[in-house]
């Protein structure tokens, strides 16, 4: 069946002169990857076209104005200042900038979720060797509360990380209450946003968190091998540099100098933390304009869209054929959407919508869906009316 009417309600989001999706599929998979928009893909192949012919590689261009660029529309998105801005190729990258740079000695405390995505995890784990101590909340319900949190702290407790959106349940750490509990113990508080940024607004001056990491090529619709961090006040001023990248540390006139002293270089603020590579103009192109997308059409109006498509979802599925998963607390709901098959197995109801045309993710033994800005009602209708006939 296609679905290429794409059909919107008056007054709803609409954004499907901006994506280039077949019209026979739909794509409810967002958590994994977003699809570049059309301005995205002209970035690209724009960007190509200059690698082709490299006279347009003037390098003003590319080392200077486009990661400004990037910078301040990731800045404006979250309600942050440029300077505070990381630009990466991943949420690991920022994680071991801070991790590493923290400096962190033995007997430092750091607490994890132990069920949260591994990246979360992974980078305080190899501090270990060093005597930090890493203890992993096993929550009771998906994601840790503040309660729990408070009773795995310690005196010594020194960082807390945890994903805003939890990549397995969909459920949401209530940032405010947590982070009120880190800055009244002077612990630094660390969020993954992979699974929210881009989907569900923030302010990062109106929310007790102290660094945010994300991706580019999920909510935010942007290439793989994109990402950023986000360092707040508390958190510039604790992590330290662990790299020395030429191009923040020196000048043109320095390039050629036959005995640099390390003494006399210092990284500048803006980019200090910064990946190397920062003119990777294939990937920061694209993304820059796909953040631009974002923006205007507002994460708040993106968010009660999303929501709506999958309140849509999780109302149309008959009961005696799934089974949806919790989706949290009211007020604090993301837009995934984890279901378990009763009748069948959840890889085979997979094969089955993707044989449909459908395509979404299994996680932890469910399907889960991710709805975003591109997907319309029309689509969730068709969606269900499939799901129901391949259970029966």
């Amino acid at each position: 069946m296609a679905v290429s009417s794409r059909g919107r309600i008056p007054g709803r989001l609409d954004v499907s002169d901006e994506f280039d999706l077949p019209a026979d599929r739909v794509w409810l998979n967002a958590a994994h990857q977003g699809p570049l928009p059309k301005r995205g893909i002209e970035a690209a192949g724009r960007m190509i076209r200059w690698k082709a012919r490299p006279h347009h590689l003037q390098p003003s261009r590319v080392f200077t104005d486009l990661p400004d660029e990037l910078r301040r529309r990731l800045a404006r998105l979250i309600g942050a200042k440029p300077a505070e801005i990381v630009i990466a190729n991943s949420a690991s990258y920022g994680l071991h900038l801070i991790a590493n740079g923290l400096e962190l000695r033995a007997g430092d405390e750091v607490v994890v979720a132990g069920n949260d995505f591994p990246s979360d995890i992974l980078p305080w784990l190899r501090l270990r060797r060093h005597g930090v101590e890493v203890r992993q909340i096993q929550p009771k319900n998906a994601v840790p509360t503040v309660e729990e949190v408070r009773a795995a702290a310690t005196r010594r407790t020194r960082v807390l990380c945890l994903s805003w959106v939890h990549s397995f349940s969909g459920h949401m750490v209530d940032l405010e209450a947590i982070g009120s509990l880190c800055r009244e113990a002077e612990v630094l508080f660390v969020v993954n946003g992979s699974q929210a940024i881009g989907a569900i607004p923030i302010d990062v001056t109106a929310v007790p968190v102290d660094a945010l990491v994300g991706v580019g090529f999920k909510w935010l619709c942007g290439p793989y091998g994109t990402g950023f961090a986000w360092l707040g006040r508390r958190a510039w001023e604790q992590v330290r540099p662990t790299k020395l990248y030429w191009l923040t540390a020196l000048s043109t006139d320095d390039l050629a100098k036959p005995d640099l002293d390390l003494r006399s270089m210092e990284p500048a603020v803006m980019g200090r933390h910064d990946i190397f590579g920062t003119a990777n103009f294939l990937n920061n192109a694209p993304l820059a304009e796909s953040i631009a997308l974002i923006s205007e059409t507002g994460v708040d109006a993106i968010h009660r869209h999303d929501l709506d498509l999958a309140t849509r979802l999780v109302g149309g599925l008959d009961p005696r054929l799934f089974e949806t998963q919790s989706r949290g607390r009211a007020g604090m709901i993301s837009s995934l959407v984890f279901v378990l098959p009763l009748q069948t197995s959840t890889g085979v109801m997979v094969e089955r919508l993707a044989e449909a045309g459908i395509d979404i993710s299994e996680r932890s033994g469910m399907m889960r869906f991710s709805p975003h800005l591109y997907n319309t009602r029309d689509e969730i209708d068709h969606v269900l009316g499939v799901m129901n006939t391949a259970a029966a």
